[in-house]
Order: C-alpha cells, then structure tokens, then sequence
C-alpha cells in the first residue's frame, strides 16, 4: 500500500489556524498546538458574546430609560405600562435615545402619559 503524503491539505489548515490566531500573545499566536486552542476558545467567546451583546444593551436602555423617567417622577416599570396600555409602540433603543439627546420630548411623553 502507498503512503499518503498530507503536506499541502496539513499546511493549509494549519496556516489557516495561524492566520486566526495572529495578534495573540508570545506562543498562542505562533505555534500551532497552543494557537490552535486558543482560537477555539476565542471562536467559543465571540459566539456567546454575539449573544450577550444583545441582553447587556438592553440592560443598558432600561437603566437609562429608567434614570431618565426617575427624573420626571415616574418609575420604569409604571412607565412602560402606561405605553402599553396608551398602545405607543416605541421600542427601548429608541426611548433611551430619547431620554439622552431630546430630554424635552421625553418629559413631553411621560407629561402625556401620566394625564
């Protein structure tokens, strides 16, 4: 039976791992072991964090949201239910956009709300 040779198929995966893996620190971004587990790890992070990303800005709406309807004398969760309930469909991206760059507008829909 004849050998089979891997050269090109083996260097071009590993190249390719190496590729992934530059700008890594000292050993894990050169040799191939090492790069090899840290790239699955980072491939690892970026897919959870793909989906983090999404919970931690909603986070950071509500807090803002929050911080902003507080200064107008009215909580978050009262806030959103007098929009659901008054069937206003704005999403918290753009109420938190809202509360930072047009505070009067803001004011003006939780007066408008509240009455």
């Amino acid at each position: 039976m004849s050998r089979v040779k891997r050269g090109n198929v083996a260097r071009k995966r590993r190249n390719k791992i190496l590729r992934l893996a530059k700008g890594f620190q000292g050993s894990n971004g050169t040799l191939f072991r090492t790069a090899n587990q840290r790239v699955m790890k980072a491939l690892c992070n970026a897919y959870r964090d793909r989906k983090r990303r999404k919970r931690d800005f909603r986070r950071l709406w509500i807090s803002r949201i929050n911080a902003a309807a507080r200064l107008n004398g009215i909580s978050y969760s009262k806030l959103i239910g007098y929009l659901k309930k008054s069937d206003i469909r704005i999403n918290r991206k753009m109420l938190s956009q809202l509360a930072i760059v047009d505070p009067k507008n803001f004011k003006a829909i939780v007066s408008g709300l509240k009455n």
